[in-house]
């Protein structure tokens, strides 16, 4: 055990009692000495047709059985093809052209670079800056990395890319336990247009933001909100991507966020449920426009027009994945399932308002976070409530002191109750 160094973990403490899962089964895992732990965040949203779909495993199987890789540079393998038209046709607006990657933040890292060749390629270089937001998560990369407004994430980075600038994110202290959209707060879209005046919009490449923002703990944009930034972005010929890694595939009770709150982007990054977690995947849909203002600029056709992509980009057992991933959520109604849960979902959640170990509770579709209390330094809160839960069988993701629930799309009302029953029982201990 003491080879393997765990990411975003507490290593030396985890080693002295370790939390393992060594199967899973619909909403369950299983530990090595049998007891079973309800999947209450999906993984790490990844899962959201539950787990050990043998629809995947089988597809997976067959395909490295067929062809077990093709380079991406220069060649390709039809699955490829066949899972980008088929993105293409859930994708919202003329979003239509896929880039594949390994990763979410692989994602996010290469929707930049397409921003900056973009503008490139319209004859304005000078746009090389990117605006993003406080608390946003967009992945461990130099870029993603340099993009994210979370303090610890940020530490280590030292300068990164040099020209972010964060707006304000859009959690109001004195607007706690607020169910869905609020009412309030779509002027906070206006911080872009303030970085517009102090920098100059020629010089701003994209805005980048997750719809609702997942990993700090849930954030969901103010009515108006999304749709504003859209409107300063067109005024100024700014680019607006959408980070949908976590709110994609049907979480927020739709195919996207871009569709759950009606605000197309030029970009959106993808991820985790795009292969229900079986195969690590990623990919960035991107308009016609950017497509093909790119493609376009390398007038002779023999020569490559964008030179970035990594080695696995749209492997062969990963496309395999997507594919009947897709599939099952079309079959399942999964997107359409998790709408109709959306309600009892939240109900549940927001039943655990009055415990006194929590402070704000937020939530849209069948994803929720909420707040603890912090207790000493920050982080030891949401530590000590993740490992009780693990004695008492769930799991939940927790970032510093906010807990994060999205259960599988196939979750049931038992299951919901039960994830609720379950944090109310332990959080009466550990608050």
């Amino acid at each position: 055990m003491n080879h393997f160094w765990m990411p975003f973990t507490a290593n030396r403490d985890f080693k002295k009692a370790p939390r393992l899962f060594s199967s899973a089964k619909g909403m369950f895992y299983q530990t090595p000495d049998g007891r079973e732990i309800l999947d209450g965040s999906s993984g790490l949203f990844c899962c959201a047709a539950g787990h050990g779909r043998v629809e995947i495993a089988r597809a997976v199987y067959q395909q490295l059985s067929e062809l077990d890789y093709a380079s991406p540079f220069q060649s390709a393998h039809p699955l490829a093809f066949q899972l980008a038209n088929a993105l293409s046709q859930i994708i919202p607006g003329d979003l239509n052209q896929i880039f594949f990657t390994c990763s979410g933040s692989e994602a996010v890292e290469s929707a930049m670079r397409i921003a900056l060749a973009y503008h490139q390629a319209m004859g304005q270089s000078g746009r090389t800056r990117f605006v993003s937001r406080e608390r946003a998560y967009h992945g461990v990369n130099i870029g993603g990395a340099s993009l994210g407004g979370m303090v610890k994430n940020r530490r280590a980075l030292g300068p990164g890319y040099p020209n972010v600038v964060h707006m304000r994110h859009t959690w109001q202290e004195e607007r706690r336990f607020v169910r869905g959209q609020d009412a309030q707060g779509q002027h906070l879209a206006d911080d872009l247009k303030r970085f517009v005046q102090c920098y100059g919009a020629e010089t701003i490449a994209a805005c980048i933001v997750e719809p609702v923002a997942g990993s700090t703990g849930v954030l969901v944009p103010p009515l108006g909100y999304l749709q504003r930034l859209r409107e300063i972005c067109d005024e100024h010929q700014i680019l607006l991507i959408f980070d949908e890694v976590i709110c994609g595939f049907g979480r927020l009770g739709d195919a996207f966020a871009a569709d759950a709150f009606g605000v197309v982007p030029d970009m959106m990054t993808m991820a985790k449920a795009l292969t229900n977690g079986a195969q690590p995947m990623g990919a960035v849909a991107v308009s016609e426009k950017i497509h093909n203002a790119v493609i376009n600029a390398t007038k002779n056709e023999q020569l490559i027009e964008l030179f970035h992509g990594y080695t696995y980009s749209a492997h062969p057992a990963a496309c395999a994945a997507a594919l009947a991933t897709l599939t099952i959520y079309e079959e399942e109604q999964l997107f359409e399932r998790a709408a109709h849960l959306s309600d009892i979902f939240l109900d549940a959640v927001f039943s655990l308002r009055d415990l006194p170990a929590i402070t704000d509770i937020r939530g849209y579709g069948l994803l929720a976070g909420f707040d603890l209390k912090t207790k000493g330094e920050p982080g030891l809160h949401g530590y000590a409530l993740q490992k009780a839960l693990y004695e008492a069988g769930l799991h939940i993701k927790t970032t510093g002191d906010a807990g994060i629930i999205a259960p599988p799309l196939i979750a049931e009302e038992k299951h919901i109750q039960h994830i609720v029953d379950v944090l109310a029982s332990v959080l009466k201990g550990v608050g």
